[in-house]
């Protein structure tokens, strides 16, 4: 009965699943569920596949939520927004037009915007600034489909440890059939890009982190060269000015994904040629400006196939691992046409998210995917581990449960809710069993 295999976006992962469902309501999901119990199968549930590890590999069923879709209820709450309560499968870039016609947005977002809900969630999504959270902690209630096929609510008060577990949970403790967000007024966002260099933007770095709604920068490897975006939150109301739809086109469109496509294409026949082309490609980015819905700012197209690995690391941690990734960077030898995202968060509760206990900057390596990645992220998880990192449970990394639990304060109390909700690991896998143990 098996199925024509499955991958994920970025090729990293395959699988070829016993069955695949696409259940049309919660109801079924629950039978369906409940099914597989009884026949003794593996269950794991997929959103858009974003992730780069195996976190949704399965030799059971393979469960695409796509079906259950769209907003199913809107309360408004005395936080000058609503809590909006939409379904697991809806698509983020969907989610965010439908907010916005209501006059709501979400608190904040990724750079990315393809993904499921409780997709993102599950593998710790988030985005850039340092008064904000990860999507985790948008969240205020979830119902959870069980292993046995029950379908159970909870929050901060109702099944607390279940909801602590499920928010940004691996789909290691059930699938999430529908999440409770809070959601605010909408708004929009002036955005300013301009090119500058590492030094200076890190000498003022504490002053942009928070003095900026939205801050990050991309340092250009084998260059002193750097982008950097500021995004500042402005009423919903405020005039938009966005980019005229030819310069949107041959930035976003030609320039980022078309050019850069053939640059990469080049640099893997002639690597060696890759800091010439670094020095260029960062001399040429102008200044842009613009005016726009947030999630517009927020979320970029991105079509250059890539591997990816992200750490998050203590702020005040930061100049060093940057500046022993660029040490490793020019004595190796190695060659990165890619440019080094950074990002920051503020310190959160939610047990197993990245910036948990801890103001966090966020360091995003990647490869094009025709490329060897394997030198470059083992040195950089090597960097980022001497100074605590905790990598990006949906991108790729070589970190096992044992390490992971020395960095993550609430792991043993994650694992017990893990034991009691999944005691047959009906939800596991091979790269649960890597992160979380057995």
């Amino acid at each position: 009965m098996g199925q024509d295999t499955w991958h994920n976006w970025a090729g990293t992962e395959t699988a070829s699943p016993y069955r695949y469902a696409t259940p049309r309501s919660v109801d079924e999901l629950s039978a369906l569920v409940s099914e597989a119990a009884e026949q003794g199968l593996r269950v794991k549930a997929v959103g858009a596949a974003h992730s780069f590890t195996g976190v949704a590999v399965t030799d059971g069923i393979l469960v695409n939520l796509d079906n259950l879709s769209g907003i199913d209820s809107v309360t408004l709450d005395d936080r000058a927004g609503a809590l909006v309560t939409v379904f697991a499968g809806t698509r983020l870039h969907e989610l965010n037009e439908q907010l916005w016609h209501r006059g709501l947005a979400m608190i904040n977002l990724g750079d990315i915007d393809v993904q499921s809900v409780a997709g993102a969630l599950s593998t710790g999504t988030h985005g850039t600034g340092a008064r904000f959270g990860g999507l985790a902690t948008q969240v205020r209630a979830l119902q959870v489909v069980l292993a046995d096929g029950s379908i159970v609510e909870c929050s901060p008060a109702e099944n607390p440890d279940l909801f602590e577990a499920a928010r940004l949970g691996l789909g290691a403790v059930g699938i999430i059939s529908k999440v409770t967000l809070q959601c605010v007024a909408h708004f929009v966002m002036h955005a300013v890009e301009a090119p500058g260099s590492l030094d200076s933007t890190l000498d003022r770095l504490d002053h942009d982190r928070t003095g900026v709604d939205h801050f990050e920068f991309y340092w250009f490897p084998h260059t002193r060269r750097v982008l950097t975006k500021r995004n500042t939150r402005l009423p919903g109301d405020t005039p938009i000015s966005p980019l005229h739809p030819l310069r949107a086109y041959v930035d976003d469109e030609v320039l980022t994904n078309v050019v850069f496509e053939g640059i990469n294409r080049v640099a893997t026949l002639a690597p060696s040629a890759i800091p010439k082309i670094n020095q260029l490609s960062s001399r040429v980015l102008g200044t842009r400006e613009y005016t726009d819905r947030s999630y517009r700012v927020f979320a970029s197209q991105r079509r250059v196939k890539f591997r990816e690995m992200e750490y998050a690391v203590p702020v005040e941690a930061l100049p060093d691992a940057l500046a022993a990734i660029d040490s490793w960077v020019e004595n190796s030898g190695f060659t990165v046409a890619f440019p080094v995202e950074v990002r920051f968060a503020a310190a959160d509760d939610v047990w197993l998210s990245t910036a948990n206990g801890r103001n966090t900057a966020y360091i995003a390596v990647h490869q094009y995917y025709r490329r060897d990645h394997e030198p470059y992220f083992a040195a950089v998880e090597a960097i980022a581990c001497a100074v605590d990192g905790r990598p990006h449970w949906g991108k790729m990394h070589g970190r096992t449960a044992d390490d992971l639990r020395t960095t993550y304060p609430n792991f043993d109390r994650f694992v017990s809710a893990r034991d009691k909700y999944d005691s047959a690991r009906m939800f596991g896998n091979a790269y649960l069993q890597q992160v979380l143990g057995r």
